[in-house]
């Protein structure tokens, strides 16, 4: 099976975004991808500002279109999948006026799982309403789970997914160099190195296979790391891209990759929640 996860920049403008989602699905199919993890806000871009979001237009904010879970922009989407796994991530718009930072993931016959993305950064927390909780879903090429951007850098949410049988995880990012530290090389940078970091760890801690897709180019004040990668179930960076847009595609046996990884040290059988507090 081969899998692939994109690095690629998104914008305000939902059908200049769902364009170069068929461009990339087009590109993806042609090499022959089943499953393809697209970047946190494919449709309707990511905010400007992480520390100052500012959602009044009017006063000179400009936060990501709110768009119904099954209105024509998610349709259009599934339209372009076809036969592939495609999951992606957008702002959803409550039944209430709430808005969350979500994902979904498709194929041509539907939706097949969905995601709200459960950690905000303080600066966010007032802008989205969290989700509740961490679900996998079957898929035609085996069980999968999603996680959007500041979901990985907690351990539970990963494991949550993999204890409910997940063994591909989807990552949608939309993951900026660091706000605070900048460095003068992208390599250098902090945020850099703990994207990567958590990638590899919740592949390598749970033994799943792990889709990292992130945005790239710059956003307002933000200047979005790209390095999309496929991460096998030992930690191994099996494909990857650096800081401009592109697939990172690998052939993968998902079975016998994870059957290997757990033949052994199999670490969700030799766990000790009656110890763990919390």
């Amino acid at each position: 099976m081969r899998i692939a996860a994109a690095a690629a920049n998104f914008t305000r403008d939902v059908a200049f975004d769902l364009e170069r989602i068929g461009v990339i699905i087009a590109h993806a199919r042609d090499a022959g991808v089943s499953v393809l993890a697209l970047p946190d806000g494919a449709l309707g871009g990511y905010l400007d500002d992480l520390r100052v979001p500012d959602p009044a237009p009017a006063d000179g904010g400009s936060l990501p279109p709110a768009l119904d879970p099954d209105g024509p922009e998610v349709r259009a989407v599934a339209e372009l999948a076809r036969e592939m796994v495609v999951c992606l991530g957008f702002c959803e718009a409550g039944a209430d006026g709430e808005r969350y930072n979500a994902a979904v993931c498709l194929t041509g016959d539907g939706v097949l799982g969905r995601h709200r993305k459960v950690h905000h950064p303080s600066g966010l927390a007032a802008l989205f309403t969290p989700g509740d909780g961490f679900t996998a879903f079957d898929t035609p090429v085996g069980r999968m789970g999603m996680l959007i951007d500041h979901d990985k850098t907690f351990p539970e949410a990963a494991r949550s997914l993999a204890l409910d049988g997940a063994e591909l995880i989807a990552c949608l990012s939309a993951w900026p160099t660091s706000l605070t530290n900048r460095a003068p090389r992208m390599a250098q940078d902090r945020q850099a190195r703990l994207f990567d970091l958590y990638d590899q760890a919740r592949a390598g801690e749970n033994q799943v296979l792990l889709l990292s897709a992130n945005q790239s180019g710059r956003n307002g004040s933000l200047h979005f790391l790209g390095r999309a990668k496929v991460v096998g179930p030992g930690g191994e960076i099996l494909a990857r891209t650096w800081s401009k847009g592109g697939l990172a595609v690998a052939d993968v046996d998902p079975g016998g990759l994870i059957g290997a990884a757990r033949a052994v040290l199999h670490h969700l059988k030799e766990r000790r929640p009656d110890l763990y507090r919390g």
